[in-house]
C-alpha cells in the first residue's frame, strides 16, 4: 500500500499541517520547540528573505548546524523557496566544508556565530558563496556578506516567495557518506523522498500524527532527511530531536517513556544494550525501533528484542534511491539478519556483477534498484552517472542474496571483497562472528597485502571498556565458526572504528593505517 497522498511539496505539506495541526509542537530539541504553526510561519518568513537576497529557485543554499530544530526550520525554507539545500555536517572539516559550497556552488549557507571566521575565510575561495546567514552573531557584527539569521526570521512573509511546488524539481544535494574516499554530491528530488515517506515510513513504519519520535542520527543524512524531518511533516508526528546520539541520554529518554518510535543504525542499538543495566530493558511507550544505513547482524536484533520486547525492523536504503529499497514488516513473518523484500514501487534485481544477468535465489550478486525514488544524478559528475545509472537502473555496488520468498541480505560491497588466494571473502561474515566474542565492542575487516596470497583479511577490533582481547581465545573462536581460508591473518586492537554518520564502516580509513 503506497500512501499516495503525502506524495506532494514541502511548502502544501507545511500547510496542511498549520491548517490542521497549528499548536501541536513538530519539533523539538533540548533547548527549543516549534509548533506547525510556528514551523509554517517562520520557514516562509526565511524563504521572503531568500527571495530578498535574490537567492533565485535552483540556487544551492547549505545548512552547516548542529542537529537542531534551527536546523529543520532553515532545510525547510530553502526547499520551499525552491532552491536547493545541501546539508554539511557540522562536524566537517574546513577542507570538507570548502569542498561541498564550491562543488555544489552554494550561493549562501546557514550556520552559527562561532564559525563566522572560517566561513569569512572559505567565501574567499568559493566564487559563488555570497551570503553568510549565521545564528547568534555579536550586536554590531557586520561585513558585505554577513545577515543575521534571527534578523532574516523577522522578514515579512509574502506568499510568492515559495516557489517550491514542482516536484520533479532538483532539490537536495546530499553528499554520499564517503565510505570510499571524497564523497559524491547526490542531486534528489522532493518526489523521490515524498515516495519513500509514503511508501516506507507511513505504511510499514506505521508513522501517525499519534507517534512521538526520538532522533538520533545525524540530520544531514538521508535517511535522517527523509524519515524524521519530511516523514514527521507529512504524517504530523511529533520529534524530539538529540543533538548527537549519546547512549546514556538515549536510555534515559526512552526509559523515561512518551516516545513510540526510535530510528538508528546497529551500532546504536549495540550501544544501548551494553551501557543498559543487565536483564529486561523497559521502554515505556516504545512500539517500534527502526535499523538502516549498515548491516544488522540476526544476533544483535534477536538480542535487542529479547531484552527490551521493542520490536527492531531492519532495512536497506542508500543515498542515490532518497533512502530506503527494502524493508522488513512489523508483525508480518521476517528473516533475521535479512533487510526485508522490496518496498511498494521499488523492483530489484541481483546480478552476475560481470554479464548483468540475474542469479539464482541464493546465489549472491549485484544488487540493482529501480523506482521512483532513484536520484536524477551525481551532481557535476555526468560520466560517474552514467556508470551509476544504466538503462534505468542504479547499480549499487553491493553484493547481496535474496531467498525464494525474495527476503534480501546484504553481504559486503563488491570493492569490500578480499580475494584470498582466488578465494572470495565478505569482511561482513567475519564481523558478525566476531561480533559475538565476548570482550569485543566493535570490529572491522579490511583486506591486507600478502606476497603469496594476494590479500588476505586483517581484523581491527575495539574492546569492551575494562575487558582485555584474549587474541588467541579469539582466533579459535574465528576457526571455530569460519572456513580457514576466512580467519583474519592479523588482529589489531584499535581506539574506534571509523564509521560514517549513518553507520558504515569507512574501510579507507583503516586501509590508511595498514599502509
Amino acid at each position: 500500500m503506497i500512501e499516495f497522498g503525502s506524495i506532494k511539496s514541502v511548502e502544501a505539506h507545511l500547510v496542511e499541517r498549520a491548517r490542521v495541526q497549528g499548536a501541536q509542537i513538530a519539533f523539538e530539541d533540548a533547548a527549543a520547540e516549534i509548533s506547525y504553526a510556528a514551523l509554517e510561519r517562520r520557514s516562509l518568513a526565511l524563504a521572503t528573505a531568500l527571495m530578498e537576497l535574490d537567492i533565485a529557485p535552483g540556487e544551492s543554499v547549505a545548512v552547516y548546524l548542529p542537529n537542531s530544530v534551527r536546523w529543520i526550520e532553515a532545510a525547510l525554507a530553502i526547499v520551499r523557496r525552491g532552491a536547493v539545500m545541501v546539508p554539511i555536517s557540522y562536524d566537517s572539516s574546513e577542507e570538507e566544508v570548502l569542498y561541498r559550497l564550491g562543488d555544489a556552488g552554494c550561493a549562501a549557507v546557514v550556520s552559527l556565530a562561532e564559525k563566522q571566521e572560517m566561513l569569512e575565510r572559505l567565501a574567499e575561495k568559493a566564487p559563488k558563496l555570497h551570503w553568510l546567514l549565521l545564528a547568534g552573531l555579536a550586536p554590531g557584527a557586520r561585513s558585505d556578506k554577513l545577515r543575521a539569521y534571527e534578523a532574516l526570521l523577522e522578514t515579512s512573509p509574502r506568499a510568492d516567495a515559495g516557489e517550491g511546488e514542482d516536484l520533479d524539481a532538483p532539490a537536495f544535494i546530499l553528499y554520499t557518506s564517503g565510505t570510499t574516499g571524497r564523497a559524491k554530491g547526490v542531486v534528489l528530488n522532493q518526489r523521490s523522498l515524498m515516495w519513500d515517506i509514503a511508501a516506507a515510513w507511513i505504511p510499514i513504519a506505521g508513522l501517525s500524527a499519534r507517534d512521538r519520535m526520538l532522533a538520533p542520527l545525524p540530520l544531514f543524512h538521508s535517511y535522517a532527511l527523509d524519515l524524521i524531518v519530511l516523514g514527521t511533516l507529512a504524517a504530523g508526528a511529533t520529534t524530539r530531536v538529540m543533538s548527537r546520539f549519546s547512549t546514556e541520554e538515549a536510555l534515559r529518554l526512552l526509559g523515561g517513556g512518551g516516545f513510540t518510535l526510535f530510528p538508528g543504525v546497529p551500532t546504536m542499538f549495540h550501544y544501548l544494550l551494553e551501557r543498559a543495566p543487565e536483564g529486561p530493558i523497559r521502554f515505556p511507550d516504545l512500539r517500534l525501533c527502526i535499523s538502516a544505513g549498515a548491516i544488522m547482524p540476526a544476533t544483535l536484533n534477536a538480542a535487542f528484542e529479547r531484552r527490551t520486547g521493542v520490536t527492531l525492523v531492519d532495512g536497506y536504503g542508500i543515498t542515490e534511491t532518497a533512502t530506503m529499497v527494502t524493508m522488513n514488516w512489523p508483525g508480518k513473518p521476517r528473516v533475521m539478519g535479512s533487510c526485508g523484500i522490496p518496498i511498494p514501487g521499488q523492483q530489484v534485481r541481483i546480478v552476475d556483477p560481470v554479464v548483468r544477468r540475474d542469479v539464482a535465489p541464493g546465489a549472491e550478486g549485484e544488487l540493482i534498484v529501480r523506482g521512483p525514488n532513484l536520484m536524477l544524478r551525481y551532481h557535476g559528475k555526468p560520466e560517474e552517472t552514467a556508470r551509476a545509472l544504466v538503462d534505468g537502473w542504479y547499480l549499487t555496488g553491493d553484493l547481496a542474496r535474496a531467498d525464494a520468498n525474495g527476503f534480501l541480505t546484504i553481504t559486503g560491497r563488491l570493492k569490500d571483497i578480499i580475494i584470498r588466494g582466488g578465494q572470495n571473502i565478505a569482511p561482513a561474515e567475519i564481523e558478525e562472528v566476531v561480533a559475538q566474542f565476548p570482550g569485543v565492542l566493535d570490529n572491522a575487516v579490511v583486506a591486507g597485502k600478502h606476497a603469496a596470497l594476494g590479500e588476505v583479511p586483517v581484523l581491527f577490533v575495539v574492546p569492551k571498556p575494562g575487558a582485555r582481547l584474549d587474541e588467541a581465545a579469539l582466533r579459535a573462536f574465528c576457526r571455530q565458526h569460519l572456513s580457514a581460508y576466512k580467519v583474519p591473518d592479523s588482529i589489531r586492537v584499535i581506539d574506534r572504528i571509523p564509521r560514517t554518520g549513518s553507520g558504515k564502516i569507512q574501510r579507507f580509513e583503516l586501509q590508511k593505517l595498514l599502509a
